[in-house]
């Protein structure tokens, strides 16, 4: 639907570099995983895609040398698209380093979320240092509406606007082909002008900020929501939101896309930004009480027409002419304005094995900045992205 969305993971694990020892860890986890070894197939004669197995699929490893940028490798990812009928749905680098081992991984984001690649790095790096594998997991998608919390489908204009849509959608007749995507999606990316910039907050600097939050009683994730309001001079935040434990047909361990997005508004500020932090919290309560606020992005993707989700994108910010797909694209999913902001924090984790890492957020066209978190051994890491 949405090009540039890929994202990955920077991690350094504390274990003598090992080329071979790195193939095979990969390994390892592509049998755990079916996903890791399908690619995306299409159904003759109609409009039907879904995950195919190829017993014999590769997860294509780069080995580098220690001084090579894994930013330039992550752009050049970035830049050439992802034909996801060819090419496995991770990518991986591995850099030699003084203290250890550096791995990238870039994944597509119908292999997983970002929680999802976080659980496929710690796994390759308990591999790789300890020899512990993964347990094979059968990994079950969301499929429909019932697979997400009672309550959650559209309220009465989503759906008359969504249901509206579909009609002038089939109405207009035609769809979007594979390969016409893909040329749409190359020509988008390779043309993005991507700024990454890489925050550390670390030691007494962390344990002062966390303190702060427990005080005023809000999270670290509603600190950074706040401080991107008032950093970028917006009163809108999306923010990534888990819901392996919500939804009906998660399996612990399962790759898969287990996550939502929604918007948080804050109109009225406070007189600092601890106030407005705790105004975030109340509207982020509310929203995830609430699921047909939780899963609005959800519901909306199974209550459209696959084919007009598949032409979103492409119509708005591509050739393809299609006044459906792009009233959908504008009004409803940001193409047209591309002023968005968005956090995506992966949370805390402890590691006896990974010394620290960089998440890399995807560069949704929709968003200007966005912004991934994750912390590691109390090492947090911001990596923003403008566009």
């Amino acid at each position: 639907m949405c090009p540039n969305m890929h994202f990955g993971i920077m991690a350094e694990i504390m274990a003598e570099f090992d080329a071979n020892g790195i193939i095979e860890s990969i390994g390892v986890l592509r049998s755990a995983h079916p996903l890791m070894r399908s690619l995306i197939a299409e159904e003759q004669g109609s409009s039907k895609i879904y995950y195919e197995e190829h017993p014999e699929l590769e997860i294509p490893v780069t080995v580098k040398d220690a001084d090579d940028n894994w930013q330039t490798d992550y752009e050049a990812v970035s830049k050439a698209g992802w034909n996801v009928q060819k090419e496995a749905l991770l990518k991986v680098f591995a850099y030699p380093s003084g203290s250890g081992t550096r791995v990238l991984f870039i994944t597509h984001h119908l292999l997983c979320d970002g929680r999802g690649l976080l659980q496929l790095v710690q796994e390759f790096a308990d591999h790789y240092a300890n020899g512990v594998g993964p347990h094979y997991v059968d990994e079950k998608l969301m499929e429909s509406l019932d697979d997400l919390p009672d309550g959650s489908d559209l309220g009465f204009i989503s759906k008359v606007l969504i249901g509206d849509s579909n009609k002038k959608w089939r109405k207009e007749g035609h769809k979007v082909s594979y390969d016409e995507y893909l040329k749409f999606e190359r020509d988008h990316d390779s043309k993005q002008n991507i700024k990454r910039e890489i925050k550390s907050v670390d030691g007494e600097e962390l344990d002062t900020l966390l303190g702060l939050c427990r005080e005023n009683g809000v999270s670290l994730n509603d600190y950074l929501v706040a401080k991107m309001m008032i950093d970028e001079g917006t009163d809108k935040v999306v923010i990534a939101s888990d819901i392996r434990n919500k939804i009906k047909n998660y399996k612990e361990g399962a790759l898969g896309n287990y996550a939502t997005a929604f918007g948080v508004v804050v109109k009225k500020r406070g007189s600092g930004i601890m106030e407005l932090a705790k105004a975030v919290d109340r509207e982020v309560r509310s929203i995830i009480s609430k699921p047909e606020k939780e899963m609005l992005v959800l519901s909306c993707y199974f209550n459209m027409d696959p084919e007009l989700l598949d032409a979103v994108a492409i119509s708005t910010l591509g050739g393809f002419e299609s006044k459906a797909g792009r009233f959908v694209g504008s009004k409803m999913f940001g193409y047209e304005k591309r002023d968005g902001h968005c956090i995506t924090n992966l949370g805390r984790a402890e590691s006896s094995v990974i010394r620290e890492g960089v998440f890399i957020p995807p560069a949704s066209p929709a968003n200007r900045k966005a912004w991934g978190v994750l912390t590691i051994n109390k090492k947090m890491r911001i990596c923003s992205i403008e566009s």
